[in-house]
């Protein structure tokens, strides 16, 4: 294995010491978030990323509106930065919130100079650099600075944040923010857990098609595998919603396939059968659950059962990563540096007019 992967590896594995961080940034800043929130009572919250961040936007949007009832929107930064007027209807009442790692990706600033050129509500900003240039454009920043990273794809960052989307979606709708403390614990006994399973599923040349299915906020998560699948390891690999891959997708499915499930109690009958279906078509599934499987063919994670829907997110994505990781490092490629890829997309800021 040499060096190959060695940041990669490293980040995914410690990635619980840099989630305990981000629960104690956003500890200092909770006082500060619920004022400003109560001082906005905005009609709709908008997320915004790119890439990675872009799926972390669609988890975002889909916890917090079923959390809080307000309105939640997730789009790509381009998509703001190039069609601004037509999704941005009632600005003066919208919360903009922005997720960038580096907090420098073009499309993200530009969506965020769109929203105030717009006379936008108010604008926040998630991201492991609070003294970026997207920091210093946002009247709030909920940093996690410890998820810094040298690799290319985004994992112990996207976990970061994700984990400061769940406490501000928690904290905006009044839960008991002290569920998410044990989640370093369980993240660190999850990562041993699953490490071994991962590996054997990612070495070899058996799989040469990987589905990630999730319905809710859990279809973000399935994106975000997919790509970090793509991204590192080169597979072809796709996302969908759990019932949506029957309509056409599973067509695709066969031995060689890996269909893997994230799984919810509330769509959980449903969920199964599709699981069921897939491998009498021949494919292979392994499945992240928060349920207990007793006699069920699939392979399987188990996430913590007592947490509420709104606390597990997270910890879907060890699992993903991991996965990801070893696919990468079986087909002798360096998911440090994954193919035509840069940390950072820069662009012509100037390029973009404004509508």
């Amino acid at each position: 294995m040499g060096s190959r992967g060695r940041y990669t590896l490293a980040e995914i594995m410690t990635q619980p010491d840099a989630w305990e961080d981000a629960l104690r940034a956003f500890a200092a800043l909770e006082g500060d978030l619920r004022r400003a929130w109560q001082a906005l009572h905005p009609v709709q919250v908008i997320f915004v990323g790119c890439g990675s961040t872009y799926y972390l936007s669609q988890v975002a949007a889909s916890l917090f509106q079923e959390l809080t009832g307000v309105l939640a929107r997730a789009y790509p930064g381009s998509e703001i930065a190039l069609f601004a007027p037509q999704i941005l209807l009632d600005p003066r009442h919208t919360l903009l919130v922005a997720i960038s790692r580096s907090g420098t990706t073009t499309e993200t600033l530009v969506a965020l100079d769109r929203f105030r050129e717009l006379g936008g509500q108010a604008a926040w900003a998630i991201t492991c650099y609070p003294d970026s240039p997207l920091a210093g454009g946002a009247d709030l920043v909920l940093p996690a600075e410890a998820a810094q990273e040298q690799s290319i794809a985004q994992t112990r960052s996207f976990a970061s944040m994700l984990l400061l989307v769940q406490a501000l979606a928690g904290a905006v709708a009044g839960e008991d923010l002290s569920i998410l403390s044990g989640l370093p614990a369980l993240g660190r006994e999850l990562l041993d857990r699953a490490a071994p399973l991962a590996e054997a599923l990612g070495e070899g040349s058996r799989y040469e098609r990987f589905f990630f299915l999730g319905s809710g906020l859990r279809y973000g998560l399935a994106s975000e595998a997919m790509l970090k699948m793509k991204e590192m390891s080169l597979s072809y690999s796709e996302a969908f919603h759990f019932m949506e891959f029957r309509h056409g997708p599973k067509s695709m499915v066969n031995e060689r396939s890996l269909v893997v499930g994230l799984a919810c109690k509330e769509a959980l009958a449903h969920e199964w059968q599709v699981l069921d279906e897939m491998v009498s078509l021949g494919g292979q599934v392994l499945v992240l659950t928060p349920c207990a499987v007793v006699g069920s063919a699939f392979q399987t994670v188990t996430l913590e059962a007592g947490l509420p829907a709104w606390g597990l997110p997270v910890l879907y994505l060890p699992a993903l990563q991991l996965l990801a990781y070893y696919r990468a490092i079986s087909k002798g490629l360096d998911p440090d540096r994954p193919q035509n890829l840069d940390a950072v997309v820069s662009l012509d800021r100037s390029s973009f007019s404004a509508a």
